[in-house]
């Protein structure tokens, strides 16, 4: 961990990655690229504290990543650290950082490298301090260059990469919304998407407040349709070399999401060959 932390702060401290060496390529002509991971071909190592899982989570923005790391992450006794996070808490501070990312993130834009390196490595020192090991990465790596840094200080045993068709994913976007007084999420979205090309339907009910919050619910600024749409449109510019990196080192499970949290977990689970821990998967619901 302390290795990861000093190369982050390396990295973060350059206004540009030129001067640092990458040891591992993509891929060579003299090699192919591994198929993507499947419940039949992945075992991971989980011990019974889970501290040897460095696990990765990607998707697309608001197809579940937090929710599905926070739950894995109370189920194997691991941190989960969410980059969207860490970005949601500078953006409530004070300062030019701030107002930087307010820009950034009101515009659909990605935030650069530098700024989201920056944070984490902020949060893995204070973890560190604090006596944890392993982690869940929920929103890193988004780049090459991201995932080329984390990939040359430490091992990352799994990437689980969580998909959704895009209808799907805009409807829960606009139907998010947050308690302006607890800060817990709801989503007043009821879906039911038809499936096309032999897929099945998706259907999600609504995650609606308990009566005290339902007056105090707001949006996140940044969940209008145009901008839900252009951070889709460069997520899926950004994604598909960072799926290819960790699809070629044979460790990218894809996972399409089969409806909601109460159809979805409990495959997520069996994919993971994780539904043998039943007490503790209980407890994580």
């Amino acid at each position: 961990m302390a290795a990861l932390i000093r190369a982050l702060r390396s990295s973060s401290s350059s206004s540009s990655f030129t001067n640092y060496v990458i040891r591992r390529s993509l891929s060579t002509s003299a090699s192919t690229a591994a198929p993507p991971l499947s419940s039949e071909t992945f075992t991971p190592f989980v011990d019974t504290k889970g501290k040897h899982v460095q696990w990765v989570f990607l998707g697309c923005p608001g197809v579940g990543k937090g929710t599905f790391a926070s739950r894995l992450s109370t189920l194997l006794g691991v941190p989960h650290i969410a980059t969207g996070d860490l970005v949601r808490e500078e953006l409530s501070a004070t300062g030019p950082l701030s107002k930087q990312l307010t820009e950034i993130v009101n515009q659909g834009k990605l935030v650069s490298d530098e700024i989201i390196i920056s944070l984490l490595s902020k949060r893995l020192e204070t973890g560190e301090a604090k006596g944890e090991s392993g982690f869940i990465l929920d929103g890193f790596p988004r780049t090459v260059r991201q995932a080329e840094i984390l990939d040359d200080v430490t091992d990352i045993d799994l990437v689980v990469n969580l998909k959704l068709p895009e209808t799907v994913l805009v409807e829960k976007c606009l139907g998010r919304r947050i308690c302006s007084q607890c800060g817990k999420n709801f989503n007043v979205a009821s879906i039911n998407v038809k499936g096309e090309n032999g897929n099945p339907d998706i259907s999600m009910d609504p995650l609606l407040p308990p009566p005290q919050c339902v007056s105090k619910l707001i949006t996140r600024s940044d969940d209008a349709e145009a901008i839900v749409r252009e951070r889709l449109r460069v997520y899926y510019e950004k994604s598909q070399p960072v799926e290819e990196f960790y699809r070629s080192q044979g460790k990218l499970m894809e996972f399409n999401l089969p409806g909601g949290l109460p159809e979805s977990w409990p495959k997520l689970l069996e994919a993971l060959n994780l539904d043998e821990y039943e007490d503790k998967q209980s407890a994580a619901v």
